[in-house]
């Protein structure tokens, strides 16, 4: 894939996988909803005080993986440091929401979610790897 088409697909509706180093362990990987907008940042929710978020800080090198579930198989992966980590707003979980569940379900998921305690974490996408078995 081209850059362009490895943003092109990373920007598409996935569920992506994240992964980071976690000391004296394997890698932890986890799956999580993510946006991106083609030459911008990446960016996710999480808890901070989950496993993951006790990972993070700006900084942190992780890799995230999105893929297609049926063939032709593909996928994007990227690897870059965490930008910035900020509290989350009832905005941003929407939007997130909304992404991956529609207007109303998305709108339902969010008025019912715990924005207290929930980051928005952003990470500059600086290594890419991609393979698309659907191209000759």
């Amino acid at each position: 894939m081209t850059l362009a088409e490895k943003q092109s697909f990373l920007a598409g509706l996935h569920v992506g996988v994240l992964g980071l180093n976690d000391p004296g362990r394997g890698p932890l990987t986890v799956p999580v909803w993510y946006d991106y907008e083609v030459g911008g940042q990446l960016w996710f929710i999480i808890a901070a005080e989950s496993e993951k978020g006790k990972l993070l800080e700006v900084g942190t090198r992780l890799s995230l993986v999105a893929q297609t579930e049926a063939p032709p198989y593909a996928y994007v992966s990227i690897e870059g440091p965490v930008a910035s980590i900020q509290s989350s707003s009832l905005e941003a979980i929407t939007a997130m929401a909304v992404r991956y569940l529609g207007e109303k379900g998305g709108a339902a998921y969010a008025n019912s979610s715990n924005v207290d305690g929930q980051v928005v974490v952003r990470v500059d996408p600086e290594r890419w790897l991609a393979v698309d078995y659907g191209k000759s």
